[in-house]
C-alpha cells in the first residue's frame, strides 16, 4: 500500500464504494468533551477548535478513538469545537482577546487565513519531519495532520453512472438536485472555487460557468456534511465534498458514490485538501496542546487514519495496509492531483467569493 499520494501524482476513478464511519464534515457547530480550567499552561484539558469531518455521532471516529487514545495516556480531557473552516477561524479571531482555544485545525485556505491573522504560533510536533513539504508550514504554524482531497459525490441508485464532467451537470436533468456548499464559508464549498478556476482555466472562466450552474443549484449551504444523507436519500443527486468525510459516511449510505469532474474533454483532477493543525497564540493551555500536536502525530494515531477515519496518513513513513487505504488508493486511480497556488489564494480568497457571489446572485 502506497503512502499518501504526492501532491502532483497521477493516479482513473472506478465505481462505487463499500466504505468506513460516518462522520461529519464542513459546516455547523457542536461542543463536546469538559473544560473549565483556569487559564495557563498547565491544568488537565485541552481545547480543540476543528472543521468537521473527522468526529462521528457514532463515536467511532478518528477524533473519538484518538482523544480518548490521548486522555488515556496522559489524563489530559479533550474539549471539543467543531463548524466550517472559515467559521472556526472567525471565533478564534472574535476571542483573541480572550483566547479559548489551544488548537486549530481547518482545511487550506482558512488554515494560512488563520496564520496571517496572526492566530497561530510556531511549533514543529514530534512526527512533522516525516510530513511533505507542501502539506505544512515552512515557519511551523501549521502542518497537517490527516490528508484529504477535494471530490464530488453521486447518488448511485438514481443515477447508473458518475457524471462525468462539469458540462454534464448543465444539464436539465440536475435542476433542484444538485447542491454545493456556500464558498468562503465552508472549506469544502471554497474548494469548489478553487476547483473550477483551475479547470476552466481561470478566474472569468470559472466564473461564467458556475453563473450557469446556478440554475440548477439548490441554494446555499453552509455545511457540507448535510449534503451526503441529501444525496444518499435521492434528494440530490450531485453535491460536493471531499474524500475522506464521503469515504466514511459511505459505510451507513450505500447510495452515495465519489467522483472527481473533469472539463470536457480533460481528465478529472482534484486537490490535496488536507486537515492542517496548529497551535494557538496565547493559548491556555499551550503545553497540552503541544502534547496533543504530538500524539495526532504519531506513529499510533496515524495508521488509524485510514482504517477509523477513512482518510490518508499526513506522515509519510506510515504506509497503511488495511482495507480502506486499499480502497482509497483505488479510488485515487487515474485522478490528476494539481497543486493550488495557496499565497494567491489566501490573498485573494474575498475577490474570489465577491465574484463567485456576483455570478450566481448569492
Amino acid at each position: 500500500m502506497p503512502g499518501p499520494l504526492p501532491l502532483r501524482a497521477a493516479a482513473t476513478l472506478t465505481g462505487g464504494l463499500a466504505l468506513a464511519a460516518t462522520l461529519t464534515a464542513c459546516g455547523g457547530s457542536s461542543t463536546t468533551g469538559q473544560g473549565g480550567d483556569a487559564q495557563g499552561g498547565g491544568g488537565k484539558t485541552v481545547t480543540v477548535y476543528s472543521a468537521d469531518g473527522l468526529k462521528s455521532d457514532k463515536g467511532d471516529g478518528w477524533y473519538d478513538r484518538v482523544f480518548a487514545d490521548f486522555t488515556k495516556k496522559t489524563g489530559i480531557e479533550v474539549k471539543y469545537v467543531e463548524g466550517g473552516s472559515g467559521e472556526m477561524v472567525q471565533r478564534a479571531v472574535r476571542e483573541k482577546t480572550n483566547t479559548q482555544a489551544d488548537v486549530l485545525i481547518t482545511l487550506p485556505p482558512f488554515i494560512q487565513q488563520a496564520d496571517g491573522k496572526g492566530l497561530l504560533q510556531s511549533y514543529a510536533p514530534q512526527g512533522s519531519d516525516q510530513v511533505n513539504g507542501a502539506d505544512k508550514s515552512a515557519d511551523a504554524k501549521w502542518t497537517s495532520v490527516v490528508n484529504n482531497y477535494f471530490g464530488f459525490v453521486y447518488d448511485k441508485k438514481e443515477l447508473s453512472t458518475a457524471p462525468r464532467t462539469w458540462e454534464e451537470l448543465l444539464d436539465a436533468r440536475y435542476k433542484g438536485k444538485l447542491q454545493y456548499s456556500t464558498p468562503g464559508v465552508a472549506g469544502d464549498g471554497t474548494a469548489v472555487l478553487i476547483k473550477a478556476m483551475h479547470d476552466f482555466g481561470g478566474k472569468d472562466q470559472a466564473m461564467d460557468y458556475l453563473k450557469k450552474l446556478q440554475a440548477n443549484n439548490v441554494g446555499p449551504s453552509s455545511s457540507t456534511s448535510k449534503l451526503a444523507p441529501k444525496t444518499d436519500k435521492g434528494e440530490l443527486l450531485v453535491a460536493n465534498g471531499d474524500v475522506q468525510m464521503n469515504f466514511a459516511q459511505a459505510k451507513s449510505m450505500p447510495n452515495l458514490g465519489i467522483w472527481f469532474p473533469a472539463k470536457d474533454g480533460g481528465k478529472p483532477t482534484t486537490f490535496a485538501l488536507p486537515y492542517a493543525a496548529g497551535l494557538v497564540a496565547k493559548a491556555p493551555h499551550t503545553e497540552n496542546g503541544k502534547k496533543l500536536l504530538d500524539y495526532l502525530l504519531s506513529e499510533d494515531a496515524q495508521k488509524l487514519v485510514s482504517e477509523v477515519g477513512g482518510g490518508f496518513p499526513a506522515r509519510s513513513d506510515v504506509k497503511p495496509t488495511d482495507a480502506n487505504a486499499i480502497e482509497l488508493t483505488r479510488l485515487m486511480t487515474g485522478v490528476e492531483v494539481f497543486e493550488p497556488d495557496w499565497a494567491d489564494i489566501d490573498e485573494n480568497l474575498t475577490d474570489y467569493v465577491d465574484a463567485w457571489k456576483t455570478a450566481t446572485g448569492s
